[in-house]
């Protein structure tokens, strides 16, 4: 039987796989919106869209040089849903995400908005990167949103939208 190289003594001191270290924090600014609409029998609707991982979550995206958060979220909601008759009905809160992007620990800060779609809201379309895109409604949109902090201001659009119509 051959004997263990000292190359091969040491490998195990280096697992298959590792990831590489953190090597740079970057800092992303995004902002979307939570886009509802009341259907034919006047029932609340979410739109959500599904990235190419399969979760479900709003319209969002980055904000570009000299843009303000709100012109991004309707911006987004335009390139990523088709709809651009839209009323922007105020800013309901910030949600923090970090993820890790090969040697970079990205933390992303998006703003998000109350977005009433109006005028044909059947007319959404999905870009090309998304798995799916469609109006659920409050509860089911609750159920299948992927990340728990938009879940809550989701919970917040609802109060809000309630007391517009009081």
């Amino acid at each position: 039987m051959a004997k263990p190289s000292k190359l091969d003594s040491i490998k195990k001191f280096f697992p298959k796989g590792k990831k590489p270290s953190i090597q740079e924090i970057v800092r992303e600014p995004t902002a979307g919106g939570i886009v509802y609409r009341r259907n034919t029998k006047g029932e609340l609707e979410i739109l959500l869209i599904q990235d190419a991982k399969d979760r479900w979550t709003i319209p969002k995206g980055h904000i570009e040089p000299g843009e303000t958060a709100v012109a991004t979220a309707r911006r987004e909601i335009g390139e990523e849903a088709g709809l651009t008759n839209v009323e922007m009905q105020g800013w309901l809160g910030k949600i923090h995400f970090r993820y890790r992007r090969i040697d970079k620990l990205v933390l992303m800060t998006t703003q998000i908005y109350l977005v009433k779609a109006l005028g044909d809201t059947d007319a959404i379309k999905k870009e090309d990167w998304m798995n799916g895109i469609k109006w659920f409604s409050f509860n089911d949109a609750l159920d299948e949103i992927e990340y728990e902090d938009i879940g809550k201001l989701m919970l917040l659009a609802k109060k809000r939208i309630r007391q517009e119509n009081t």
